[in-house]
């Protein structure tokens, strides 16, 4: 049994708690005493509760974020209920702000704001001895180079099934006010040396798949470059690399790095958000937009990198005609990936101070998305979430590469993000649903959609059945047409796969 319980609700099996190995690594002679639950929001609370109550702990520190904190806050309800004796510790973004009238936070014991990698050992230590801290613990922030390593605390099982998260820096120099960067730490860096110790260590245990959560990796780039250099020196089959990277920030030597890892070994996430200028200044975002898309363009002509590039619909001042804009600029740049996000309200993000001029109304739960602005009604909001939950099934999937072209270069309209947007309307109109969508059953609304348009069935069917079979399929779906030579076609052995990266490796066959 162990008196001191570290857990949280993640989104997916596959993601592991980093923020609980930081915690457990720096809890010095209390590390013996405490263990580690990491759960997931499927779970039942009630199982959840069960379980942990299972080992008797004086005290649970629970990992709060905007995915899990409605299931989390049942969780502690239960724990107050059935062990009132139980010491409950709130951390996380989510608790970390805003926290008057929370309902998970009027339920703790005490909350830890900001960075805990030392305060929770501290808080622990008070209450095992018979201390009462305060309910809100204020945490100092801790000096990165003094912090113990969290990566030990990876089991097996992780390394080989799980995503894997590191982290090298920790803050933002930016202040985007939809962010809690704007409101965050300043940038801090741990010791690369001793970082890419830790990362030999994981790669002699067999680890392959790094995602980094550093949110500006290119910032210093002489340290990004060190990183990147360690891994190409220490390259095998299946590694896989995550960053997130500044768009607008890749000199010539950043450059000739990425273009010697091989296709599809690295993914690129970066922020673009808005191509509108007046958007940008509305939340103090600086970006520059020509030497972004000259990035773009060169990490897809002249590298292997799998681009994840962001948007966010209904920023203040973006309208349906400039978000279509923008989106139609950034498919021609040709990433792979384009996640279109709706705007959400964090705790504590300075986007708040907006709220009047533009008439911004926010859903009162998490995840805190918006529900209208002065530029876009309920309605046109609604319709943009299933545009981004239809893209990211059909545009973002890899399963569709061939044919999707078809559909967004329509002549239709003079424009990618009206032509999907039809198509959005549509499968809404037929299917009436955003989730749990058969990719058959996709394929057959996107034939009969643009058969409509006047699309050659026959040339349409080529494309489709050379997508499906590409994508893995067998055999062919039964709403194609006739067979034509597509159909005689066998779908190649596809290497083991690992599910972490499945849909960059549907690009990557795919030759996008």
């Amino acid at each position: 049994m162990s008196e001191i319980l570290l857990a949280t609700l993640n989104a997916r099996y596959i993601h592991t708690a980093f923020g609980l190995r930081c915690l457990h690594a720096n809890m010095e002679e209390l590390q013996p005493r405490c263990s580690i639950l990491e759960f997931d929001i499927k779970q039942r609370p009630a199982d959840i509760a069960e379980e942990l109550l299972a080992f008797k702990p004086a005290i649970i520190g629970l990992g709060i974020y905007i995915w899990n904190v409605v299931p989390c806050t049942e969780v502690v309800r239960l724990l107050k209920q059935l062990d009132p004796d139980v010491r409950i510790v709130l951390g996380g973004p989510e608790v970390s702000h805003e926290t008057d009238g929370q309902e998970i936070v009027g339920l703790a014991d005490h909350v830890i704001p900001g960075e805990a990698d030392l305060a929770f050992a501290g808080l622990c230590r008070s209450l095992l001895t018979g201390t009462a801290p305060p309910k809100m613990v204020a945490a100092a922030m801790p000096d990165l180079a003094a912090l113990a390593s969290p990566y030990d605390f990876y089991r097996d099982e992780d390394i080989a099934h799980r995503v894997l998260y590191v982290e090298s820096s920790r803050g933002c120099p930016f202040a985007c006010e939809f962010c809690l960067s704007a409101v965050d730490l300043p940038v801090r860096a741990f010791p690369v040396d001793g970082f890419l110790m830790e990362m030999d260590k994981l790669l002699a245990r067999g680890a392959r798949q790094f995602k980094f959560l550093d949110r500006t990796f290119n910032l210093d780039l002489q340290a990004g470059a060190a990183i990147l250099e360690f891994f190409l020196e220490r390259w095998q089959p299946g590694m896989f690399l995550h960053f997130e990277m500044i768009p607008d920030r890749f000199p010539q030597d950043l450059r000739g790095l990425l273009a010697k890892f091989p296709p599809g070994a690295l993914q690129l996430e970066v922020g673009i958000q808005t191509f509108n200028t007046e958007v940008s200044n509305n939340i103090s975002r600086r970006q520059n937009i020509e030497r972004l898309e000259d990035n773009l363009r060169f990490l897809r002509q002249q590298t292997g990198v799998h681009v994840h590039a962001d948007l966010i619909a209904g920023l203040p001042g973006e309208s349906p005609e400039s978000f279509a804009d923008g989106f139609d600029r950034l498919w021609q740049l040709g990433p792979q990936e384009i996640q279109v996000g709706i705007l959400k309200r964090l705790r504590g993000a300075p986007i708040t101070r907006h709220d009047r001029e533009f008439a911004m109304v926010y859903a009162q739960h998490p995840p805190y998305e918006l529900l209208c602005n002065r530029d876009l009604d309920f309605v046109t909001l609604q319709q943009l979430k299933r545009f981004a939950r239809h893209w990211d099934m059909l545009g973002n999937s890899g399963r569709f590469s061939q044919t999707l072209p078809i559909l967004l270069d329509n002549p239709h309209h003079a424009s990618a993000f009206w032509n999907f947007w039809d198509f959005s309307q549509r499968l809404h109109a037929r299917l009436g649903k955003q989730h749990g969508i058969a990719p058959a059953n996709l394929g057959e609304q996107l034939f009969l959609h643009l058969c409509e348009w006047g699309v050659d069935s026959a040339v349409l069917g080529e494309m489709l059945a050379a997508d499906h079979l590409a994508s893995g399929g067998r055999g062919l779906p039964a709403y194609l047409p006739a067979p034509g030579k597509a159909s005689d076609k066998r779908a190649k052995p596809r290497p083991q796969e690992s599910a972490k990266n499945r849909r960059q490796q549907r690009h990557l066959d795919s030759g996008k």
